[in-house]
């Protein structure tokens, strides 16, 4: 696997079969329960609203929605798109939830949708049916984000979060929603973890800075973890594999890194005692708990953010010290307090601006 990840990886993933266009999403599809891993009801059980042991939610839930997109679930090479109804990949997005929303489940409600991901072999493929499945994947979350704000309260601030498939999908919604429209305004941050944003070819067409400090409102954070010695060669593939938001190609050009542990875009590093703590998973991927001090953090010339030697983090490791799939769990108390920062600024700014104390856009 050192020497020939991508080779093998490709054969192993990259589904044979022809792509089969799934029938498209509409936003109605969306107003049914069971198109949703969570609706914002917090129904008990919700894999969202799930917190490690010895960690209580706040008081009182603040006063914002987060829509958030997991990460790819989906494995199978026979298809291209999963369906809505696959057991095993439903089963590993509401694990995936777990641990990867619950940062952000203070919030007043929580969106998690089902969508027809595309399988995980679509990254590693030139061959066209790789695009024609995100495509599809993608007017899926495009469908249950429409049906999102047409359901919640419209003078709630909201919080987009993505992982990997996840987070590519938000780029795109980014420039299709919010870039240039009245939403912008209510866009209190954007994590978009564990997908290279283009700083030349992304960032501009996406409506909103990226942030350059912690509490600061209105911005965009993304990052991509490896330990160290990091053999950053396959992700940089991807990354000139699929254009920028504005159809350009994206190799070569440098991407956006925040600091989860200093909350901002900069080369300045974080000691391990800034990590208010990491999520640590068990052995059956059930619990977990949370270990401060574990790793420090700092972006790199090339955009990655560093956390130096291996921690041991469970079996999901990538080659090339690749920690993609703790991206959020390594900084997970530190995500959860600059979510809750950011979340004040919104509000602060918006309270200042109207003085009868309100907070609408």
């Amino acid at each position: 696997m050192r020497y020939w990840a991508q080779e093998l990886s490709q054969f192993a993933f990259v589904p044979p079969v022809q792509f089969t266009p799934p029938a498209p999403a509409r936003a109605d599809d969306y107003h049914d329960p069971a198109h949703w891993i969570a609706r914002g009801d917090g129904t008990p059980g919700d894999p969202a609203h799930w917190m490690p042991a010895g960690v209580a939610p706040l008081p009182e839930s603040l006063p914002v929605l987060v829509f958030f997109v997991h990460p790819t679930s989906e494995f199978d090479k026979l298809r291209w798109n999963a369906a809505l109804d696959d057991t095993l990949a439903n089963a590993r997005a509401d694990l995936f939830t777990r641990g990867l929303a619950s940062p952000f489940n203070d919030a007043a409600q929580v969106w998690v949708p089902r969508y027809r991901q595309a399988t995980f072999g679509a990254f590693l493929t030139d061959k066209p049916e790789g695009k024609r499945a995100l495509n599809a994947a993608y007017g899926d979350v495009l469908a249950a984000f429409d049906s999102f704000i047409a359901q919640s309260d419209p003078n709630l601030p909201i919080v987009l979060v993505g992982h990997s498939q996840g987070a590519f999908h938000l780029m795109r919604l980014m420039k299709e929603r919010v870039a240039g429209r009245p939403l912008a305004s209510r866009i209190a941050a954007a994590y978009l973890a564990g997908w290279p944003v283009s700083l030349t070819h992304d960032l501009p067409l996406m409506g909103l800075p990226a942030c350059t400090a912690p509490g600061e409102a209105g911005c965009i954070l993304s990052w991509q973890s490896f330990a160290e010695p990091a053999d950053t060669t396959m992700v940089r593939a991807a990354y000139a594999r699929f254009p920028g938001l504005d159809g350009q190609n994206r190799g070569g050009t440098p991407f956006l890194c925040t600091n989860p542990l200093t909350g901002r875009q900069s080369n300045d590093p974080a000691p391990a005692t800034a990590n208010l703590g990491t999520l640590v998973p068990d052995a059956t991927m059930t619990g977990a708990r949370v270990i401060p001090g574990l790793v420090p953090a700092r972006c790199g010339p090339d955009g990655f953010l560093m956390i130096g030697p291996a921690p041991k983090m469970g079996p999901f490791v990538a080659p090339g010290n690749n920690y993609h799939v703790y991206d959020i769990p390594l900084f997970w108390a530190n995500l959860r307090a600059d979510f809750i920062a950011r979340t004040s600024a919104w509000h602060g700014l918006r309270t200042q601006q109207d003085p009868t104390g309100g907070s609408r856009p």
